[in-house]
């Protein structure tokens, strides 16, 4: 799945805890009872975010007759993949909102909100208008919400309280249910009873998420209502022209033609490289940041390229992966008892969050056992890097092949997770041990922006996606990720004596 939900609990639990947060015992699974309404939330987030992003790609290509719209196949993909990278744009927004003006308990309920409305209007809302509304709410939203729950299931626990890891590892599993629930179902009801209803389906999971949320606010800590750093009023009028001249830029580029679907996954791609540069220039630059944090911070710079390159491969699961899961693979079965059936599209992309169930543990029961031994972290993103290029040189086999088993994508999701799992859990949590402390923030800022990145270069790279050119697309792409993960393995040694003492 997409990095939340793989994110490790270790890694979650570096959020501060408020003040006084020490959770009542005996509440959920003997963690405090907050804990149960993070859990129901995200775990219907997920639902309904990997849900709707199973058939979205559908509803847009799909002809008109089959009940789509009909968009070019490509320029669909794109818009995918633009929209997938924005989310980890808005998180970087959604965490400014939480500190200076919100708070992260409002933050997210307005962001759970938010992509319920999105849901909604993709379900009710016909046509283009009905897909360009819910793509954006969905994705403010949801990086609202990315930005601010893990710091609300920190706020359950003070630092020091033995449940904390055992509560995000909870935390983590209903992530993972979400993602795993909601392809199933919402493409099971796409394929019975059309886009809409799916649409639809999601919009019921998130309210019932919502629902449950409001009924159990109160057992949610008061801190985390607090706004951090809040926006000084006579700076409220500056900051709003700021957001009405960036709405009124994107209308007029928008109207000129210069922003088109064609072109958005691109432009996406090239706004969140700039964005990365400049955050990079400002950390390397800056007085505050000398000594061992400058270096820390040039030695994040070769691993934020080996994460762009995974997500870049990773992400096609919601682009490339889904085209091929609906014209190349066999997805007709006789059943016992039931006969014919035909496989759902987007159940090709469950096999992710079960494979992360089911590994995950075995993953952090074999760091447990090598303590001390286990592999630095430049080690473990090159191995994750190369598998994940691995994964794609196992299309190879099938090219040519008129129908290909759908146990074959699955051999495909478990080398990527295996993948997933040795980058994807570290990265948020590296970001942290590296970053400068007058600059905490933008070293986070910057992991997502390498997330960003690559899943919107998952929507540009699949313009060059055909059925004809599978061997030189998946080749090609699996050769050079390969190759970048050698060069940071070769590098290793020099990476982690950069950082500085972190592992």
């Amino acid at each position: 799945m997409a990095p939340m939900a793989s994110e490790d609990p270790a890694t979650a639990s570096t959020s501060p805890a408020a003040p006084g947060s020490t959770g009542e015992v005996g509440g959920f699974l003997g963690q405090p009872r907050g804990l149960a309404n993070l859990f129901s939330v995200e775990l219907w987030e997920r639902f309904s975010f990997y849900g709707m992003q199973g058939i979205v790609l559908l509803y847009m290509y799909f002809e008109t007759t089959q009940g789509g719209l009909g968009i070019d196949r490509t320029v669909a993909a794109g818009i995918v993949g633009a929209y997938g990278g924005s989310v980890y744009l808005f998180s970087i927004l959604g965490g400014w909102v939480a500190d200076r003006l919100l708070g992260s308990e409002r933050t997210m309920y307005v962001s759970a909100v938010l992509i319920m409305l999105g849901h909604v209007a993709l379900a009710v809302v016909p046509g283009v208008a009905g897909l360009g509304a819910g793509l954006i709410l969905v994705a403010i939203g949801s990086g609202g919400l990315k930005a601010t729950i893990t710091n609300l299931v920190g706020a359950l626990y003070t630092e020091d309280d033995p449940r904390r890891d055992a509560g995000f590892s909870i935390f983590y599993m209903g992530i993972n249910i979400g993602g795993l629930l909601g392809p199933l179902l919402t493409g099971l009801v796409q394929e019975s009873w059309g886009f809409h209803l799916g649409f639809g389906l999601a919009a019921v999971g998130m309210a019932i998420g919502l629902v449950q949320y409001s009924l159990a606010r109160r057992h949610l800590p008061h801190p985390t209502r607090r706004v951090p750093d809040p926006l000084p009023r006579e700076q409220y009028g500056r900051y709003g022209a700021i957001a009405v001249g960036t709405v009124v830029v994107l209308v007029v580029a928008v109207l000129t033609g210069l922003l088109t679907p064609g072109n958005l996954a691109d432009v996406v791609v090239v706004a969140t490289a700039v964005a990365a540069v400049v955050l990079f220039a400002i950390l390397l630059t800056s007085r505050k940041v000398q000594g061992d944090e400058h270096s820390r911070v040039v030695s994040f710079i070769p691993m934020f390229v080996g994460s762009v390159a995974f997500w870049a491969l990773f992400q096609q699961q919601f682009t490339v992966i889904t085209i091929y899961s609906e014209t190349r693979l066999d997805r007709d079965f006789t059943l016992p008892l039931i006969g014919d059936w035909t496989m759902p599209i987007p159940w090709a992309q469950s096999f992710n969050p079960f494979f992360i169930i089911v590994l995950a543990p075995v993953f952090a029961a074999l760091w447990t056992r090598l303590g001390r031994r286990q592999p630095t972290t430049p080690v473990k993103f090159s191995l994750g890097v190369m598998l994940m290029g691995a994964a794609f040189l196992v299309f190879l086999p099938m090219a040519g092949t008129a129908a290909v088993p759908v146990l074959w994508i699955a051999l495909i999701m478990l080398v990527a997770t295996c993948g997933e799992l040795l980058l994807s859990p570290v990265g948020l949590s590296l970001s942290t041990k590296l970053a400068p402390k007058a600059y905490p923030v933008l070293m986070v800022s910057l992991f997502y922006l390498s997330v960003a990145l690559g899943t919107a270069l998952s929507g540009s790279l699949a313009s060059f996606y055909s059925e004809d050119n599978e061997v030189a697309y998946f080749g090609t792409l699996g050769a050079v990720t390969i190759g970048i993960g050698l060069v940071l393995l070769a590098l290793a040694p020099r990476i982690t004596r950069a950082m500085r003492g972190i592992r």
